[in-house]
């Protein structure tokens, strides 16, 4: 059985070998600072932590200003340091601001660190679900074609009679005489026309004029209304 070739990433390597340095570089600035001890170690560790955790959040969170403030602070902690090694700093005379930097470094990572652990990911929003059918497709409730209120004529009203006293009143509606002739219905011409179209495809499919009632179910109308059409339609057009 063929063994598995050993296959090295090039890439990885690089990471290796770029972590190591930079790992080595933080660990001299902090023991020049006056970190000895295992603490110098810790710097380098605590660097390198929270760039990767501050990455990591923004990988898996999103772009977020928190996430891309303690990336940008690990990642100047990080090349300050192979900076200042690279000669440019003397590290047998540190100077006073760099040790307080490095000193308050724990406490700035503490904090960081926490803040990227424990405050919550913008999730987007889920889409609310459409609703099954849409208020304006919903079928509508069967009803009359068209309603047309009846007006009636005022010149028909008979005048209120006055009173006993010399004050006038106003006759009640009860007490208006009902000999009369009911008031006439006003019927608008497209209604007549559309009710003529109607009478007329009657008339060609039974052979016979379409009465009132016959009319009313047709269209949808009430009694008083059906009666006026009807008559409208036997009388001159």
């Amino acid at each position: 059985m063929a063994r598995p070739a050993l296959r090295v990433d090039a890439v990885l390597v690089q990471a290796v070998i770029a972590g190591a340095l930079s790992f080595a570089h933080l660990h001299d600035l902090a023991a020049a600072a006056g970190q000895d001890g295992w603490k110098a170690w810790a710097y380098p560790v605590s660097v390198d932590l929270l760039l990767v955790a501050a990455w990591r959040r923004l990988r898996t969170g999103g772009p977020s200003r928190l996430a891309w403030c303690w990336f940008v602070i690990a990642l100047v902690a990080s090349l300050g340091a192979n900076v200042a090694t690279a000669g440019l700093l003397d590290l047998d005379d540190v100077p006073d601001w760099l040790r307080i930097l490095v000193a308050a470094w724990p406490a700035l990572a503490f904090m960081g660190g926490t803040l990227l652990a424990h405050s919550p990911v913008d999730q987007p929003s889920a889409p609310s679900a459409p609703s099954a059918v849409p208020a304006s497709s919903a079928p509508a409730a069967p009803g009359p074609a068209l309603q047309v209120e009846p007006v009636p004529d005022s010149s028909s009203e008979p005048d209120p009679a006055p009173g006993p006293t010399a004050a006038p009143m106003p006759v009640p509606a009860a007490a208006v005489s009902t000999d009369e002739t009911p008031p006439a219905v006003a019927v608008p011409t497209a209604l007549v026309d559309h009710a003529r179209k109607v009478a007329d495809e009657h008339l060609a499919r039974t052979g016979a004029r379409i009465d009132a009632e016959t009319l009313r179910l047709r269209l949808g109308l009430p009694p008083q209304l059906a009666d006026a059409i009807a008559a409208r339609l036997t009388g001159p057009a």
